[in-house]
């Protein structure tokens, strides 16, 4: 069981990164922080004759990684009901690589697990329901198994300590995960 957090916050140990490092505490994994990454947008060229072209940046190194992981933890606070920018640019980019010749994609991404960690507004539990729910159509897109999901409750640095539903459930995560 190889796990890979994927941190889409722009703010390294703010409420998102907390609440995973509590999960994973004592737990093998590796982290992408995805604001450390340059990750360009495409041009959306799915129905063109000549597909999506080159994007030059780093999201070629990150393959490898999905790739060789076979648990994913998404880590992202709660930005306007929405995932972070950075987060949405790293799950757009996998409409490029649905029709990327060099591997079966949707293949790979089907043998993954996923879980989610959301932080951020006034009552997350209701207002990251959207959210969650676009996760899970991302991962049923791909035929990924959602596995759980966190919210937390947050807004200032180190406010999800306070959350004590959320830190419970990390710490059941932490014990499962082990």
């Amino acid at each position: 069981m190889k796990i890979l957090n994927i941190l889409g916050s722009s703010r390294k140990e703010g409420n998102s990164e907390i609440l995973s490092e509590q999960i994973l505490n004592n737990i093998e994994h590796n982290k992408i922080y995805l604001s450390d990454k340059n990750i360009n947008p495409i041009i959306d060229k799915r129905h063109t004759k000549e597909g999506f072209s080159i994007v030059e940046d780093d999201y070629e190194e990150i393959l490898p990684a999905l790739f060789s992981h076979n648990i994913y933890i998404f880590t992202t606070p709660l930005y306007w009901y929405g995932m972070s920018g950075p987060m949405k640019i790293f799950f757009d980019r996998w409409s490029q690589y649905l029709r990327d010749e060099r591997f079966d994609f949707r293949e790979e991404m089907s043998k993954k697990k996923a879980y989610v960690i959301v932080t951020g507004g006034a009552n997350p539990q209701i207002e990251a329901l959207p959210l969650i729910q676009q996760f899970k159509y991302i991962f049923n897109f791909v035929n990924m198994e959602f596995v759980d999901y966190i919210t937390g409750r947050g807004n200032e640095p180190g406010d999800v300590k306070e959350d004590e539903a959320a830190i419970s459930k990390a710490l059941l995560w932490n014990k499962a995960l082990k």
